[in-house]
């Protein structure tokens, strides 16, 4: 179980690295170029200790899908970026995608 805690870390941790990348403007502002080595760091540490128990394959796919999925989202939000129903739509396929890797039991 803390194999599932450290992937969820690593999404959380991803998620605040690439949502402060655009505030670094080409890593010339300090404070977020330092919350995007942290958050990368971090993320790719507590992915690297749910891959004692995780296969590759599987922590990767919902690592990269979730990660993608809620950037977009806080994109969205943050930077009024656009998002079309086309772009929703792509996101709920990301999700159902994640749900059916761990319902396949490979997951596990």
């Amino acid at each position: 179980m803390n194999s599932w805690l450290y992937l969820l870390g690593a999404i959380v941790a991803e998620v605040i690295g690439t949502a402060a990348l655009k505030s670094t403007r080409g890593f010339t502002v300090l404070g977020p170029s330092l919350v995007v080595a942290a958050g990368y760091g971090t993320a790719f540490y507590l992915l690297s200790l749910a891959l004692k128990t995780i296969p590759v394959g599987v922590a990767y796919a919902i690592w990269s899908g979730l990660g993608t999925a809620l950037i977009a989202v806080l994109g969205w939000l943050l930077y009024k970026e656009a998002l079309s129903p086309l772009g929703m739509l792509g996101i709920a396929l990301i999700l159902a995608g994640v749900v059916l890797l761990n319902l396949s039991g490979k997951a596990h």
